[in-house]
């Protein structure tokens, strides 16, 4: 269920969209259904038309593709309509594409010191600690015999 911000943000995103998807006097097929698949999984976001011969509104095709597909209705106006459903493979992309941005990001060099010299500060007092926990460990062995 997406809110009425994500709407107006996925309505805003459709109006440079060309029409892909049309549907004519058969109305909504096996195949238009199959197709409206293909494109939502490709585009996420789909603008369709629903030509004049056909018997039903905007609306109906719309809800119609909505429940075949899963998807979610966003907008109709006149003979036009717009659907989105998120596409798994399109989202692992926008991840990958995160990842290397993240990974791309500018290093400060004055952290990294700082980071790397408090890294080492913590190795260092680790190694000590062990150090005298083992000699006391030691230190009690010999007390007992």
């Amino acid at each position: 269920m997406l809110t009425s911000k994500q709407r107006a943000e996925l309505r805003a995103q459709a109006n440079g969209l060309d029409t892909i998807l049309m549907v004519g006097k058969g109305g909504v097929t096996e195949q238009v259904v199959a197709e409206a698949n293909t494109v939502l999984d490709a585009r996420e976001l789909v603008k369709g038309r629903v030509l004049e011969s056909a018997l039903l509104s905007a609306r109906e095709v719309s809800d119609a593709l909505c429940a075949a597909t899963g998807a979610e209705g966003i907008q109709c106006v006149g003979s036009k309509f717009v659907i989105y459903r998120r596409s798994p493979k399109l989202e692992a992309r926008r991840q990958a594409e995160a990842l290397k941005a993240k990974a791309a990001r500018k290093v400060n060099p004055v952290r990294a010191g700082v980071q790397a010299r408090r890294k080492a500060a913590k190795a260092a007092r680790e190694q000590r600690n062990e150090y005298f926990r083992q000699a006391a460990i030691a230190a009690a062995k010999e007390r007992k015999k």
